[in-house]
């Protein structure tokens, strides 16, 4: 296997600003897989060896050890699932990493296509047993869409496993992906040995008290017969000598999503974890360019810029927080600065920025290029909203999607409706669901992509706001953003009469953004053909382009 490591930088180049130099540090990255493929116990596993917290497996955890695992709400809790982004940053071989814990549950991934937009780099998470799952494939293809480099692990080795060989198959063919094997496993199930490392020829076995690793001088190495189990020698040999058809690891065919480097190993064990944080802090990339509506932005220009993927609210139950998860793409932020948010026009102050580990927090002094700070927020954030030093900017590719099931809210205690509007709206800015207001006063419809969605916006209800709700179905099947194809007075008339047509059908979003609802895809259809002076968008992007059909 070809040499692994990055070029050395050339000895007349100019030293890096102090920006560049940070930016170069930051490797941000999320973790995607379908679920119970093992993402959260390897997030903690990371978390462990990055020194942020002291004991891993607290997944299973009870009482206070339970407080450490990124999955931290009460339904998480309950059911064992992760439904929302959790962002943790720690620091490892001197860069600092910003993880960001994706659901993996298909009713949850407009979180993770949001996530998707604030990352350079993905983990992705495949069961030895099962292989590629119907939501990694979708996930995957999100990646691609964005150029996402790529790093595969596959998890759970020590359990009854498909042939490796057979594995990389199908991630080479399923998902049109170059791989390349960065380590080999030795056996599986009760017969997982360890893992042999092809970039530095080490053979690393599992031992009661962790790893051992022993420097070989290749896979010839008449040492290896001896530190194996009988007969597992030579199967490694053959193992090593089949995977030499696999293309050599390329950084730059890496860093484009065109090849993945594959890891095998127990996330659950902590086996084979090392050897992808360190593969992740040597080749995943740093901070890189980012398109804007008006110019390409660099990560080491002096003038900070930064787009919002994310609102939590409730993350400290004891004071009703929300807070805006900022994607710093370039500059220096630092502690009290006042950011322009360009969709209004408004003065942001930042007193206190934070850096996240899942619910834990710390004020950060100063953040860099690709670092993710959370920033107090009183409703004034959304989602997709550009902050800048003062320039007018937006950064594109934050999504909503056209939800897949629309029902209506019903309150049990209608002395509680102003709350309950407070609530929907807080939640809203979240991005947990889509929040429509019906034109013709009718109580509020929630849109989501699945049922479960609807078992946590009523959870949360509950638990953080103690408002009890149900929901009764709608006639309608389908929803779309209604948005004229020309400016000016004219075609906002259109637009006028249009929503006047049928305003039962008709509401407005939480941005008062102007949307209609259909009974069936005939239906919109037809709207598309009686009004051809508007588009009926299935996708909407903040300040961006949306989608037809």
């Amino acid at each position: 296997m070809d040499s692994l490591d990055t070029p050395a930088p050339g000895h007349n180049q100019p030293p890096l600003s102090e920006t560049a130099a940070e930016a170069g540090r930051r490797r941000t990255f999320a973790i995607i897989a379908h679920p119970d493929a093992g993402k959260t116990t390897l997030t903690e596993q990371l978390l462990l060896l990055g020194g942020a917290i002291q004991i891993a497996g607290a997944v299973r955890a009870k009482g206070e050890r339970r407080r450490t695992r990124s999955d931290w709400m009460k339904i998480e809790q309950d059911r064992g699932i992760s439904v929302a982004t959790s962002v943790m940053t720690f620091e490892y071989a001197g860069q600092i990493f910003n993880l960001l814990d994706t659901p993996g549950h298909e009713d949850f991934s407009e979180d993770t296509y949001r996530t998707l937009s604030a990352v350079d780099a993905a983990v992705m998470v495949i069961d030895a047993a099962k292989g590629i799952e119907a939501q990694t494939r979708k996930l995957f293809e999100v990646c691609r869409l964005r150029d996402i480099p790529i790093v595969t692990f596959i998890n759970k080795m020590d359990r009854e496993a498909r042939e490796p060989l057979e594995l990389l198959d199908e991630i080479e063919k399923t998902l049109a992906l170059d791989v390349t094997p960065a380590t080999w496993p030795i056996g599986s199930g009760r017969e997982f040995a360890g893992v042999y490392d092809r970039h530095d020829a080490t053979l690393r076995m599992m031992r009661e008290g962790g790893e051992q690793e022993i420097t070989l001088s290749g896979p010839e190495d008449a040492r290896i017969d001896g530190l194996l189990p009988h007969g597992q020698g030579d199967v490694l040999r053959e193992g090593i000598e089949l995977v030499s058809v696999y293309p050599d690891f390329e950084l730059d065919s890496f860093r484009e999503g065109h090849l993945t480097p594959i890891y095998f190993g127990s996330a659950l064990r902590g086996f084979g974890v090392k050897h992808l944080l360190d593969g992740l802090a040597k080749f995943a990339p740093s901070p890189s360019s980012r398109r804007a509506d008006a110019r390409l932005v660099e990560p080491d220009e002096e003038k900070l810029t930064g787009f919002v993927f994310k609102i939590q609210a409730n993350t400290d139950l004891n004071h009703r927080d929300r807070v805006a998860f900022l994607r710093v793409c370039s500059g220096r932020l630092r502690k009290g600065a006042r950011l322009k948010q360009v969709r209004t026009g408004k003065s942001i102050p930042v007193n206190a920025p934070l850096f996240f580990f899942a619910k834990e927090r710390q004020v950060a002094e100063e953040a860099w290029p690709g670092d993710v700070v959370g920033i107090a927020n009183h409703g004034t954030l959304r989602i997709g909203d550009t902050l800048t030093d003062g320039e007018e900017l937006n950064f594109r590719g934050v999504p909503s999607f056209a939800p897949e099931i629309l029902r209506r809210v019903r309150l049990d205690d209608p002395m509680l409706a102003k709350k309950l509007r407070k609530a929907l709206d807080q939640l809203a800015d979240e991005g947990v669901v889509q929040v429509f207001r019906p034109l013709d006063g009718s109580q509020p419809v929630v849109g989501v992509v699945g049922q479960l969605q609807l078992d946590v916006l009523a959870s949360r209800m509950m638990a953080e706001y103690g408002v009890n709700i149900t929901f009764e179905p709608t006639s309608w099947s389908t929803m779309r953003w209604v948005a004229s194809k020309e400016s000016g007075p004219e075609a906002r008339a259109v637009l006028e009469r249009f929503l006047r047509s049928a305003p039962s059908q008709m509401a407005e979003d939480h941005d008062n953004e102007p949307v209609a609802f259909f009974t069936s895809d005939w239906g919109r259809r037809r709207a598309e053909e009686e009004w051809p002076a508007l588009s009926f968008l299935s996708l909407r992007e903040q300040h961006g382009v949306g989608e037809q059909g």
